[in-house]
């Protein structure tokens, strides 16, 4: 995850020593302002647009694109449940596709998972693994289908040269105390469509037909809700976009590293990557799932099974699979076109390959020799890998 220190905090200081902490407190051409058009010109994108966080940015950005009631949207059967949960709250409802060894959605699954009514994928660069979108822009390009990557945990990521949430129709960020640039809570939206980006502005503020905004694309005014960043995170993002690039190449130095020691170990093999040459995550496949629990227990801190984080797996998403909502009857389950089930083996081939790989940390905020010693314990699977606590 990113640091925070001290050049956050004398930001913070400027914006509290002025007064002017909302997004719209008559402060002009204040840090958010500054922050959108700097991460537009880094990312390539001709809007961005900063809220909350990234799940504002996911619903948003489904909004934006008109989604809603009867539409059926792709999401992978492991990311974090907000992925699944966006298209509800707007009423559509998600579809669960199987994730391939990239652990990113696969692209054979999509084909077998698009319906008629399918709308949208939701594609999720997912631990800094981006997605195979060559693919998946072909599949939706020749379908008529919406593209909203979901970035929020790939933040300043490549694909082939370009940014990853900056390929499909609209990308969705996160810059909450775990992603790649970290504000505590934080997130954007980016677009290429000027009315895609009206719509968001429009959704995202529930009071946006009172801030004189001229650029509207002819677009009605529809009541939204509030979703607007501050200016305090806006200071803090300034500061993490400078740091964004710097770690990223960090974290490519210490995959190349690390991949070269593991590749040694006859225990397990390097997950594939859609990109390895820009890779910035690392995972290690092994034959069983027992292999692959032994080997988390024994390296503990910097090393994690996925199957346990349990958040991000759909066999844990009880609100989604048990179809409930606040309100019986704004079930948006109860608009679909036909009746969507959802079994706990529905993606068992997800299942199976979270059970049997385990992320590793690359450890960029620490010298490359202790990244070094780190990836040769790990790849001996000696006595001194029991013993080293991997505190990266």
């Amino acid at each position: 995850m990113a640091k925070v220190g001290l050049r956050e905090w004398f930001a913070v200081g400027r914006v509290i020593a002025s007064g002017h902490l909302a997004r719209y407190s008559g402060v002009g051409e204040g840090p958010l302002t500054q922050f959108e058009a700097a991460y537009s010109e880094k990312f390539g994108v001709k809007h961005t647009l900063a809220m909350t966080n990234g799940t504002a940015a996911l619903v948003s950005a489904l909004a934006a694109a008109g989604v809603g009631p009867g539409d059926e949207v792709l999401v992978p059967a492991y990311t974090w449940i907000a992925t699944a949960a966006a298209p509800l709250a707007v009423g559509a409802v998600p579809v669960l596709v199987d994730i391939d060894q990239t652990l990113t959605m696969d692209p054979a699954d999509i084909l077998r998972k698009i319906t008629p009514r399918t709308r949208a994928i939701i594609p999720v660069h997912m631990a800094n693994m981006v997605c195979d979108m060559d693919r998946i822009m072909e599949i939706a390009r020749g379908r008529g289908l919406l593209v909203i990557e979901d970035a929020c945990q790939a933040v300043g990521v490549t694909y082939k040269g370009r940014r990853v949430g900056t390929i499909g129709d609209i990308g969705a960020f996160s810059f909450n105390q775990f992603k790649n640039m970290n504000v505590g809570e934080g997130g954007a939206l980016v677009t290429n469509d000027d009315r895609y980006y009206v719509r968001a502005r429009m959704y995202h503020d529930v009071g946006s037909i009172f801030r004189g905004h001229l650029d509207n694309e002819n677009e009605p005014h529809f009541f939204g809700v509030n979703f607007k960043a501050s200016q305090i995170q806006g200071a803090m993002l300034n500061v993490q976009l400078a740091k964004l690039d710097p770690m990223l190449a960090r974290m490519r130095s210490r995959y190349r590293l690390m991949t070269r020691m593991l590749a040694s170990s006859q225990a397990f093999r390097i997950g594939p990557h859609n990109d390895v040459g820009n890779a910035v995550g690392l995972h290690v496949i092994f034959d069983t799932a027992e292999e692959a629990a032994g080997f988390a227990a024994r390296h503990k801190r910097g090393v994690y099974r996925l199957y346990d984080s349990s958040r991000h797996v759909y066999t844990n998403w009880l609100p989604v699979l048990e179809q409930r909502a606040a309100h019986p009857r704004m079930n948006p389950f109860a608009w679909a076109s036909r009746k969507i089930e959802y079994t706990p083996d529905m993606c068992a081939r997800s299942l199976d390959i979270l059970q049997r790989t385990c992320r590793v940390s690359l450890g960029e905020n620490y010298p490359l020799p202790l990244v070094a010693y780190v990836a040769r314990q790990l790849a001996s699977g000696g006595d001194a890998a029991r013993q080293v606590s991997y505190a990266v």
